[in-house]
């Protein structure tokens, strides 16, 4: 119990590594945070949503959720499900019922963030707290990108490593019935705990994550390199110096980076410092300039160039973007 106030309170326990900074990244801009109280019959349209990741807490009841391509999938209370493409999906109490789009049923909303949803036909009860999330990061982006189109997590299978979780729920369910003030607060902090809770399970147990860059990550030497280039993207990082910090010759460690990473180690510093950039050029004030010094580049020509090959567009069009 006390972790999980720990992770409740900001500080989240995870071991000092490059797998833990990656999960460390995590930090969620949520866009939208929904209790919903689902009568029979019932069904709900999630609309892909480009960019975000969908979750849902199943806090009593049970329903299917049928994914993009078709698969159905029983989900019952305790379950966890996160979208982390943002992948439309379909929720309902039953086969054949009408499934309007979430966004076109009535709301009760708290804020602009934080709305409750009553939908349905009055018969039998389901809740779920579901939401949509952001992440900023680079890191944060790279994880998401090596996550599957759906994970699902059956708390009531592993209550090993869930055991925290009924406390969470119950917290949850007495939040959402009876909003009190602050209860807003309360129930997107847990949100953002279960999410963070859902993907920490999917890589300690799925074998992809075992691969590509979650994989490198957990490598002694390539994962303390990737550490390093994060930390300082500013340095004028080289084969052979960062060989030499993790105790590797240069073509030694630039194979073992190369072969784990899927690039090499000059590719990955360029791209690390593009999302660098694009991440502060979306959220920053900063100028051009700024950004390109900021990330070791002695001119805005050079950085410019080096922006638009990696992402494709000069930085001066993305930053007009809305």
């Amino acid at each position: 119990m006390s972790d999980l106030r720990d992770v409740a309170a900001g500080a989240i326990p995870f071991v000092d590594d490059p797998l833990a900074d990656a999960l460390g990244s995590l930090r969620m801009d949520g866009m939208f945070y929904c209790p919903s109280e689902l009568t029979a019959p019932w069904g709900v349209d999630m609309p892909h949503m480009d960019g975000c990741l969908w979750f849902h807490v199943v806090t009593s009841g049970a329903c299917t959720m049928r994914d993009a391509s078709g698969a159905e999938h029983a989900v019952r209370r305790g379950d966890v499900i996160v979208f982390p493409h943002g992948g439309g999906h379909t929720a309902y109490d039953r086969p054949h019922v009408a499934t309007p789009v979430v966004f076109d049923l009535p709301h009760q909303y708290l804020s602009d963030q934080y709305a409750i949803m009553r939908h349905g036909g009055g018969g039998e009860l389901t809740t779920l707290t579901c939401g949509v999330l952001r992440f900023g990061d680079p890191a944060a982006k790279n994880l998401i990108a090596m996550l599957p189109e759906m994970i699902h997590v059956q708390t009531a299978d592993d209550p090993e490593n869930w055991q925290w979780f009924p406390w969470l729920l119950s917290l949850m369910g007495t939040e959402t019935r009876a909003p009190k003030p602050g209860g807003e607060a309360v129930v997107t902090r847990l949100c953002d705990i279960l999410v963070i809770q859902t993907i920490r399970s999917w890589i300690d147990t799925a074998p992809e994550a075992q691969h590509g860059w979650i994989g490198a990550l957990r490598d002694p030497v390539v994962g303390q390199a990737i550490a390093m280039i994060h930390k300082d993207p500013a340095r004028a990082w080289t084969v052979e110096e960062l060989g030499n910090e993790v105790a590797m010759s240069r073509s030694g460690f630039s194979s073992r980076f190369t072969d784990m990473v899927g690039e090499s180690p000059k590719q990955y510093v360029t791209r690390w410092r593009m999302q660098v950039a694009e991440e502060r050029l979306r959220t920053t004030d900063a100028s051009i300039l700024e950004i390109a010094s900021s990330l070791g580049y002695g001119s805005e020509a050079a950085f410019s160039r080096a922006f638009k090959r990696v992402v494709g567009v000069p930085p001066s069009q993305l930053r007009q973007k809305p």
